[in-house]
């Protein structure tokens, strides 16, 4: 039997991040960004540091990797995981507001933030204004819409995705919507990524998704009925597991004029 966490943990970016799944595609994203030796990084929504050493050995000592997140908590073990690491600071700040000049950075990186701020369009202007001209943005955002979990009931799951779509997500489709959010900025949008994530392990997927947490506001709000619920999860607990869900990479270039 499966078991599912009735919170999802603390650290669960942190466990993401160290999953096969978080692996793979975070190792693609730090290729797509052609970090250059000497340069500076910015991480937007740095969350508890799980980028910043990838960063920090592509940009070399002579380079700078600066992380910025909201949660004062979070930043507290980003700085305990980073601190002895040369170059790189970690600062608590508004990635709608950022404390940096013009033209500061050559990459600018998110992952998975956008779809949780108030306005993604602001953030997106932010980054393009302490891009360099010929800095590049990679965004690497989820799109909800995405998410297919097997049920034999199909109405379920479809029900349990408009939840996170309606309610449970901001920006729940902000991955289709980053390149055109890039152009309005003045960036080129020059490439976009797809990365399909697949899970047949339903304890890795419930570090992503907080089954039971999600279930319970979903049944709370209305779009679940109690019976439905309690079948999702136990089907979820006990019988074969296959979930996926894609995230888009795009690749955004600030012209050099």
């Amino acid at each position: 039997m499966h078991t599912l966490e009735s919170e999802r943990p603390p650290d669960y970016l942190a466990r993401l991040a160290a999953s096969a799944v978080g692996r793979a595609y975070k190792s693609l994203v730090v290729d797509e960004m052609r970090i250059e030796r000497c340069s500076t990084v910015l991480d937007l929504g740095c969350g508890p540091g799980a980028d910043l050493e990838a960063f920090a050995a592509a940009t070399g000592r002579e380079g700078r990797v600066i992380g910025i997140d909201s949660d004062v908590d979070v930043i507290a073990v980003a700085t305990g995981l980073v601190g002895d690491v040369a170059g790189v600071e970690v600062l608590v700040g508004d990635v709608h507001h950022l404390p940096l000049a013009d033209q500061s950075v050559d990459r600018v990186h998110t992952d998975r933030v956008l779809q949780h701020v108030e306005h993604p369009a602001s953030v997106v202007r932010e980054a393009a204004r302490v891009l360099r001209p010929g800095g590049v943005a990679v965004l690497a955002e989820p799109d909800w819409d995405t998410l297919v979990i097997d049920f034999p009931d199909p109405a379920v799951p479809v029900a349990y995705r408009r939840f996170i779509t309606e309610r449970a997500v901001r920006n729940a489709r902000i991955g289709r919507q980053v390149p055109d959010l890039c152009e309005r900025q003045g960036l080129r949008a020059t490439r976009v990524l797809p990365v399909t994530s697949v899970y047949r392990d339903a304890v890795e997927a419930d570090q992503v998704f907080g089954f039971q947490r999600v279930t319970s506001r979903a049944v709370e709000a209305g779009y679940l009925s109690v019976p439905d619920g309690t079948a999702w999860l136990r089907h979820l607990r006990t019988e074969r597991f296959f979930a996926s869900v894609s995230l888009f990479v795009t690749l955004a270039e600030k012209p050099d004029s």
